[in-house]
């Protein structure tokens, strides 16, 4: 069910009220940001990324889980069919993060639209939606806090460092640098699991991404483990993935729609939904 707006207060004092908020939430992600994006420069580096390949990607590319993983897919000698590939396929959320935050947006110019596109990551998404909601609109510039101040800004100053660090360390190896991508890699899917079905793709994915390394190099495995774990995944029943909101339903709606643009629990004039 959406959540309506605090008519308790008044309009001018509600959008200050849930701006506030919003700037205590977006500390915590800033925090979080310049965290990843400076073991993201730090791996990039290493990696052989040179500053200016690894700042562009984060300004251009601008998708922290994806980034990762195409550092670890360059470093394994993927090709680079297979970079785009697999990381298009990561990045498939966003399909879904844009067509919820869509309504709300549709009345800011297309120019517009198309920058918040290019800022939108889970993070953002998140905060935005959740500001949205509180207020039971849409406010243009709590999508820039969340999108801009709260992470491209300091994942981007954090890229930077991390390059600079990373460079000036002659023999990363010796400090554990090599282990950072794996470590960053693994933290990052432990956040995405949420049920059954995720935990099914993680394991499977992981065992037999290790097990074709072994026979046929690292970039086979990659390919294989990211593709294989996620369709097992998928196969899990619906009804043993303990999913709260699945896609498609009325819990999945209430959770992201505008306020009043949910599906009603019970058809109307007893008709077929």
């Amino acid at each position: 069910m959406s959540v309506p707006p605090d008519e308790t207060l008044a309009p001018g004092a509600a959008l200050a009220a849930s701006r506030r908020r919003l700037v205590v939430e977006a500390a915590g992600i800033v925090v979080s940001a310049m965290g990843f994006g400076f073991v993201y420069g730090l791996a990039a580096r290493n990696a052989g990324f040179s500053p200016v390949e690894a700042m562009a990607m984060s300004a251009l590319a601008f998708g922290g889980a994806a980034q990762f993983a195409a550092v670890g897919y360059v470093a394994g000698g993927l090709a680079w069919p297979g970079v785009i590939l697999l990381t298009a396929l990561l990045n498939a959320r966003h399909l879904l993060y844009s067509a919820a935050i869509a309504p709300w947006l549709r009345d800011r110019p297309l120019a517009e639209r198309a920058v918040m596109a290019h800022l939108l990551t889970d993070e953002g998404f998140a905060l935005s939606m959740a500001h949205f909601r509180r207020l039971g609109r849409a406010d243009a510039w709590g999508y820039w806090v969340a999108g801009i101040g709260a992470t491209f800004i300091p994942w981007n100053l954090a890229t930077m460092a991390g390059v600079l660090v990373g460079g000036s360390i002659p023999e990363p190896n010796r400090f554990g640098i090599d282990v950072i991508f794996p470590a960053a890699m693994v933290g990052l899917a432990v956040g995405l699991i949420s049920g059954r079905r995720e935990i099914v793709a993680a394991i499977v994915g992981a065992g037999v991404g290790v097990a074709v390394a072994l026979i046929a190099g690292p970039a086979i495995g990659i390919i294989a483990g990211g593709l294989i774990g996620p369709a097992i995944g998928l196969a899990v029943p619906a009804a043993l993935g303990d999913e709260r909101a699945p896609l498609g339903t009325g819990a999945s709606a209430g959770r992201y729609a505008m306020p009043g643009a949910h599906l009603d629990d019970e058809p109307r004039d007893g008709g077929p939904r």
